[in-house]
C-alpha cells in the first residue's frame, strides 16, 4: 500500500543540491525541486528499472546522466529517485513489487505509468517538477492521469545518454511540472534554447476523428481549447480535420498492418491509427528483446501480471515481424510536416478517457490500451513534439488536451502553451459550471 506521506512516489529519498556556483540566484531553476525516474543514472545509485531482480543484478553508476546534470547545473535541488512500472513496460503506474504511488487527482484510480512516480511528486507537490521518460506514452498518460503536464520532446533532441534503453528507436527523456512556467524553464535547459519571443501559431488543426475515441463528451475539451484559441488569436486559424484519413492516404507502407486489422467488436476506431500502434508496438517488442532479452533469459526475474506477457512477446519477435516501419517513419514524418506547416499545431486527446480505476482486470482494459496507443502512436513513430495540458475536472476526473508540433518545434510549443494557458483556465472554469 502507498505511503500517505509521499503518496508512494518514491524509491529513495536524498537532497542532493545543486553543483556549486557564485550567483546561484542568477540559475534559472534556483529553489526548485525535483524528482527523477528510477532508469536515469545517478553516481552512486543503482536504478532499479521498477524491478526486485534488475536491482540486485546491476551495480551502481559511477557517472550522472546529461539530462540530470543539466537540472543540477541550472540550480534545482534533487530530492529522490521515484517509483515506475516495471522495465518500463506499462502506461498503467501500477507496481506489483513496490506497490503503485497514489494518484493525488483520482486516489481510487491508477497514476498512469511508466513514469508513475515522477507525476505523483509533482502532482501532489511533493516537488516543483520531475524528469520521466516517454517511450510508448510513458509522461504523456500519467501527465493526464495525475492533472499536471507532461512534456514529450522531439524524439532525439534531448540526450538519452545514461538512461536504461527500452526501445531506442521511441526513447525520450520527458519532464512534469504543475504551470506551463516551470513546463518552459526546465525545457528550455533540456533543449539547449534561447528564451525566445513567442512565434504566433499560423494553424490551429482540430482533429475531429480522435476526439470520437474520447469516452467523456468531446466539447468538454473541443470547445475549451477552440474559444482559447480564437480569442488570443483569432478564429481564422482553427480548422477542423480526419487525421486519420490524411494519414491513411499519405502513409501507404501502413496498409500492411492494416489488412491484417479484423475488428472483433463494433466500437469506433481509427484504422490507420489502430496500423500505425501496431508497427510502433512491435518494433518497440523487437528493440527492447535486443536491450534486455538476454537478461530477461538469463535472470528470469519474477514479474508482474501484464507485464511478463508483454515480455514474453518482445522474446518471442523477430526482425520480419517489424515490416516496413522506416518507410511508415517517413511519410508520416512527411505528412505531417506538410499539414503542420512551420507553425501549426494539431490538436487531439492525449488518453481516451479518464484513468482506469486501480486493479482493472488486464483483459478488460485491452480496449483502453488500444485506443490509448492509436492516440500515442501519432507522436511515437513521427518523433514529433507532445505536450499533455491539464484541462480541470469532468465527473471529479482529471481531463486532458493533448498538442502536437513539428520535431524541433519544441521551443514554440513551450511558448505557446505558457501564453494560452490562463485563457484555457478561464475556458475550463466556464465549462464545469455550464457543464458542456
Amino acid at each position: 500500500m502507498a505511503v500517505s506521506s509521499d503518496y508512494g512516489a518514491f524509491m529513495e529519498k536524498f537532497i542532493l543540491p545543486p553543483l556549486p556556483t557564485t550567483s546561484p540566484a542568477q540559475l534559472p531553476l534556483n529553489r526548485l525541486t525535483f524528482a527523477v525516474k528510477d532508469i536515469f543514472d545517478m553516481d552512486g545509485y543503482v536504478s532499479g528499472f521498477g524491478n526486485p531482480d534488475w536491482l540486485k543484478t546491476h551495480s551502481a553508476a559511477t557517472s550522472t546522466a546529461p539530462a540530470v546534470l543539466a537540472m543540477l547545473n541550472a540550480g534545482a535541488t534533487c530530492i529522490g529517485r521515484t517509483a515506475m512500472d516495471e522495465m518500463a513496460y506499462s502506461i498503467n503506474g501500477e507496481n506489483i513489487h513496490y506497490g503503485t504511488p497514489l494518484n493525488p487527482c483520482a486516489p481510487d484510480r491508477v497514476p498512469g505509468g511508466s513514469s508513475s512516480g515522477s507525476a505523483v511528486a509533482v502532482s501532489a507537490k511533493l516537488a516543483d517538477f520531475s524528469l520521466g521518460t516517454d517511450t510508448g506514452g510513458s509522461v504523456r498518460v500519467p501527465g493526464s492521469y495525475c492533472g499536471i503536464f507532461g512534456f514529450r520532446p522531439s524524439h532525439g533532441i534531448v540526450s538519452t545518454e545514461g538512461v536504461i534503453p527500452m526501445a531506442q528507436t521511441f526513447d525520450t527523456v520527458g519532464w512534469f511540472s504543475r504551470d506551463p512556467g516551470t513546463l518552459n524553464h526546465v525545457g528550455k535547459i533540456l533543449l539547449g534554447l534561447p528564451n525566445e519571443k513567442l512565434v504566433h501559431p499560423n494553424k490551429v488543426l482540430i482533429a475531429e476523428d480522435c476526439f470520437k475515441l474520447l469516452s467523456i463528451p468531446t466539447t468538454r475539451v473541443t470547445k475549451v481549447v477552440a474559444t482559447s484559441i480564437e480569442k488570443l488569436f483569432g478564429g481564422d486559424i482553427l480548422q477542423s480535420i480526419n487525421l486519420g484519413d490524411i494519414i491513411e492516404s499519405k502513409v501507404p507502407s501502413l496498409k500492411h498492418f492494416m489488412q491484417n486489422d479484423i475488428t472483433e467488436n463494433k466500437e469506433f476506431s481509427i484504422k490507420s491509427l489502430v496500423a500505425l500502434s501496431t508497427s510502433m508496438r512491435l518494433l518497440q517488442r523487437f528493440e527492447f528483446k535486443k536491450n534486455h532479452g538476454e537478461w530477461v533469459t538469463t535472470v528470469k526475474p519474477n514479474l508482474g501480471p501484464g507485464i511478463s506477457e508483454r515480455v514474453f512477446d518482445a522474446l518471442n519477435t523477430s526482425e520480419q515481424d517489424i515490416g516496413p516501419f522506416d518507410s511508415i517513419k517517413t511519410q508520416l514524418q512527411e505528412a505531417l510536416s506538410s499539414l503542420l506547416g512551420e507553425n501549426g499545431i494539431i490538436v487531439f486527446p492525449t488518453v481516451p478517457g479518464p484513468p482506469p480505476k486501480l486493479q482493472t482486470e488486464t483483459t478488460s482494459l485491452e480496449t483502453f490500451r488500444a485506443r490509448a496507443f492509436s492516440l500515442l502512436s501519432i507522436a511515437g513513430v513521427s518523433g514529433f513534439c507532445q505536450v499533455t495540458i491539464p484541462l480541470g475536472k469532468y465527473e471529479d476526473l482529471p481531463v486532458s488536451v493533448s498538442m502536437l508540433a513539428n520535431h524541433g518545434s519544441d521551443g514554440f510549443l513551450l511558448n505557446l502553451v505558457e501564453t494560452i494557458y490562463d485563457t484555457l483556465k478561464e475556458q475550463v472554469s466556464i465549462a464545469e459550471k455550464v457543464n458542456y
